[in-house]
């Protein structure tokens, strides 16, 4: 009975050292395993999940991890230390660069990834079909004095009450941003517009909500709403195409950014050269964004001042 008992106890710590080997081994391959951390603007979510599943099958030994939160925060992530590529629709701010240098020690590293027209957007059901820059002013912006559908000579039959509800990007968005500083001419937003966290609710609540406007990116369009043409002062209504975002006839045409601190290296470059190229581009244009033209694959140091890259 003795020497049966241990026999019992010898075969199960063969076991048990024959399972820790096996976990060892798990431990020591996932922890030759690449990870790159990847957060910031909700614009560029869906993409940038995108082009992280796709080159998990073209580099299994990296692990592209992406979050959104809006640019300011993957901004801030990559100031901090915290992810090696901060995603953004605006592009950075003087003092965010500066905070870069005094933090990380090098100055940020700016790429261009794809462009995007920031559409206005309404009820697929309203009649509305362009607007000026300044009427978006007046509709948008604080002391504005368009409040009703009517106002744009239209009678809106889906919005009985005939009042416009306005739907905005959160204060941490480049989108918000952007539109604050290009469309509004940095003025502030009226009270009493909703702000949401992403690109994809603003759509969704303008899809259900016949009186409302909102603005987000072009890859975000779905049947239930309309995109409006906007003119500038003077000038004929441009629709939000490829063509009008590429030459920046469209008034709020924007590039999409990623950031580095530095020149990359190792697999955060690797990284980077796969989107700039012809299978990183075709995932921007299938999710609806602007791929870049040949001549602009590469990256730049980042500007200055923002008003240098708007429109």
């Amino acid at each position: 009975m003795a020497s049966l008992l241990a026999r019992r106890l010898q075969a199960a710590g063969a076991l048990a050292l024959a399972a820790l080997g096996t976990a060892s081994c798990q431990r020591s391959t996932a922890s030759e395993r690449t990870v790159l951390l990847n957060r910031g603007s909700d614009t560029m979510i869906n993409v940038a999940q995108a082009w992280a599943e796709e080159y998990a099958k073209v580099a299994p030994g990296v692990s592209v991890e992406v979050a959104g939160g809006g640019s300011g925060v993957g901004i801030a992530a990559l100031i901090d230390g915290t992810v090696q590529i901060a995603n953004s629709s605006r592009p950075m701010k003087p003092a965010e660069q500066e905070a870069t240098r005094t933090a990380r020690g090098a100055d940020p590293v700016e790429y261009v990834t794809g462009y995007d027209a920031l559409v206005v957007y309404v009820h697929a059901k309203n009649p509305v079909q362009s607007m000026t820059l300044e009427q978006l002013r007046d509709l948008f912006a604080e002391g504005g004095r368009i409040s009703r559908w009517s106002d744009f000579g239209v009678r809106h039959d889906a919005c009985p009450r005939d009042t416009i509800i306005r739907i905005s990007r959160q204060s941490s968005s480049g989108t918000y941003d952007f539109f604050r500083e290009v469309a509004l001419d940095k003025h502030d937003f009226k009270l009493g517009t909703l702000e949401l966290n992403g690109s994809k609710e603003v759509v969704e609540l303008v899809a259900h909500t016949p009186c409302a406007i909102g603005y987000s990116g072009m890859g975000y369009a779905t049947p239930g709403v309309k995109m409006l043409s906007l003119s500038r002062e003077g000038g004929p209504p441009v629709a939000p195409t490829v063509q009008a975002t590429l030459d920046r006839s469209y008034p709020i045409a924007r590039p999409l950014y990623m950031y580095t601190v530095g020149q990359p290296e190792g697999e955060t470059k690797r990284y980077l050269d796969w989107i700039h190229s012809p299978p990183g581009q075709r995932i921007v244009s299938a999710v609806g964004y602007v791929p870049l033209p040949a001549s602009e694959t590469g990256p730049v140091p980042a500007p200055p001042s923002p008003s240098e890259v708007h429109p």
